[in-house]
């Protein structure tokens, strides 16, 4: 039977047209307009709370070592730099730390650089310069303090993994294996703090995501 204007049927599709009835009028629906654009997190990422806080242990190792790497560097602590490789003597504090005007780039880019390697001009060139010294300090507190925290992941591991893949280049020809060393792992590991955001277990990662800055630029999470 054709349905007539005002009638709805209840079979086959569920028509309903009590639009069309004089004097009606058509249900309305209420439109949700969300407050704030959804923030991706580490648990979008990784479902599993078991791997998540692996990657927290990790990315927090990670960025003591890189901690570490700095203090030693600036103060002489001896576990490197200021320790006499052939005597075993350390002069904590002494002339090879950075606040003593020692150089952290020049022990390592000038005689730990192989004459066998490509870049071996380029890496023995910049040597103590002054402005590799600064960007490789600033790096090194910049990048842990990123990791530790848990904030700005990204751009940590960006800048991490740009310096490890240098590391990595300047210590050509390997010596264990062909292709691969602990460099190139760093790197690799801190794509993947990047890529799992990392930061938002046993970080402040999450805090981190809403804020202003980065809501603008996302690159920064």
């Amino acid at each position: 039977m054709p349905l007539m204007p005002g009638r709805s049927s209840d079979k086959g599709g569920g028509i309903d047209n009590r639009a069309d009835v004089p004097g009606k009028k058509a249900p309305m629906t209420a439109v949700q307009h969300p407050t704030h654009a959804a923030v991706l997190v580490e648990q979008d990422v990784v479902t599993h709370a078991t791997a998540r806080r692996a990657l927290g242990a990790l990315r927090i190792g990670f960025g003591l070592t890189f901690l570490w790497a700095f203090f030693d560097k600036l103060l002489a602590l001896g576990y490197a730099t200021g320790a006499n490789p052939e005597t075993g003597a350390v002069d904590r504090f002494g002339p090879a730390a950075w606040f003593n005007e020692g150089s952290p780039t020049f022990g390592f880019l000038s005689f730990g650089v192989s004459e066998d390697n490509w870049f071996h001009g380029f890496f023995t060139g910049i040597a103590g310069d002054a402005w590799a010294d600064w960007l490789f300090m600033l790096g090194l507190a910049g990048i842990g303090v990123a990791l530790v925290l848990g904030i700005g992941i990204r751009p940590a591991a960006a800048a991490g993994g740009l310096l490890y893949l240098m590391m990595y280049a300047a210590s050509f020809p390997l010596e264990n294996n062909p292709v691969i060393d602990d460099h190139l792992l760093g790197a690799i590991s801190l794509a993947v703090f990047g890529a799992t955001l990392a930061g938002d277990t046993w970080g402040f990662g999450r805090t981190w995501a809403t804020s202003r800055i980065v809501r603008r630029f996302p690159f920064l999470r």
